[in-house]
């Protein structure tokens, strides 16, 4: 039998406590697919953000064990732009083909490391600011819940550990199993929008006259053309309040939202359906087959067909990236 994945997860001082429980419980619910075991960086207890400390079972040698190691988030008041001897040290021990994953403020880590050098990253939004600042080369996106780069990948605050740990599952065993995961843990498989939707900003009044009913309305009718002027019309609005009225509660534009919705649904299709690439566009509201492309791309990097062949390990319409005549 194949041994589990051993995911090594890194305590420093000031941890929240949250986010240190997040990886054994998300990957532990993964039918014994992962073992994950914590460790710090001198086999010492570290404070946390709580009235408590951590006792973890192992120090720094646990990482020389890791296929994957995740850094978990820490006071952002301890951070410093320069590694602490013990922890640079630590981190020397990740074997070269291990992979990486920092959740919030974990990223600042990465970073210092030289992980992040020329490649793109998030964090939690409210420490952005300081991330650009110190780390110029590192291409920083803090409106996304996480990133995956291969290799590394960065997340942002708190609960998107968890979007990104069920990301690992659905990347290493499917969408099946990460969504058994998830109703496992009570929690959604995946989160639409990103952290923009969390920074902070004025609330509308709750006066009935938001946009929740018409994205409601909008999410039935993707493989329908949906124009703006419609859909505000169909909330009461003029143009110009509905745009602005839905991307205060939202945090995005409504087109950029729309496009977001049907790739996921896309993505939805790919993975539970042999419909071909032309088909799925059709049912989710984009014109071509090439256009569905050209959006998926966009948004996670890879093909119809390559994000099929990873998401659908059965591999039952692994072929299907064309439609019936091989259309766009």
């Amino acid at each position: 039998m194949r041994r589990p994945h051993r995911v090594v997860v890194l305590a420093l001082d000031g941890v929240y406590p949250f986010e240190l429980g997040i990886p054994s419980r998300v990957l532990g619910a993964a039918d014994g697919r992962y073992e994950v075991v914590t460790c710090t960086v001198d086999g010492n207890p570290v404070e946390t953000q709580a009235d408590f400390t951590v006792i973890a079972p192992h120090g720094p040698e646990a990482l020389e064990t890791a296929d994957t190691v995740v850094i978990a988030p820490f006071d952002p008041q301890r951070i410093t732009r320069e590694l602490p001897a013990p922890l640079a040290d630590a981190l020397t021990r990740i074997p070269p083909g291990a992979r990486t994953v920092s959740i919030c403020t974990g990223a600042f880590v990465l970073a210092s490391a030289g992980r992040l050098k020329g490649r793109p990253a998030t964090t939690h939004w409210a420490t952005a600011e300081v991330f650009r600042d110190w780390f110029p080369d590192v291409e920083l996106d803090a409106d996304v819940l996480f990133v995956d780069d291969g290799d590394v990948l960065t997340s942002a605050g708190a609960a998107s550990g968890v979007d990104v740990c069920l990301h690992l599952i659905r990347r290493d065993h499917g969408s099946e199993l990460a969504n058994r995961v998830a109703r496992r843990c009570v929690v959604p498989p995946w989160r639409d929008g990103g952290q923009a939707q969390y920074i902070e900003q004025p609330v509308p009044a709750a006066d009935g006259s938001g946009t929740a009913a018409v994205r409601a309305w909008a999410l039935e009718h993707l493989d329908e053309p949906l124009a703006l002027a419609d859909l505000a019309r169909r909330a009461g609005m003029s143009l110009r309040t509905f745009a602005r009225r839905f991307n205060e509660e939202v945090g995005l534009s409504p087109g950029r939202w729309l496009i977001q919705q049907r790739v996921h649904r896309a993505c939805r299709l790919l993975e539970t359906t042999d419909l071909s690439v032309d088909e799925v566009a059709a049912e989710v509201g984009f014109a071509t087959g090439a256009s569905l492309r050209q959006h998926l791309h966009a948004a996670l990097g890879v093909s119809p067909l390559a994000y099929r062949r990873t998401f659908q390990p059965t591999g039952r319409a692994a072929s299907k990236e064309h439609g019936p005549a091989g259309g766009a």
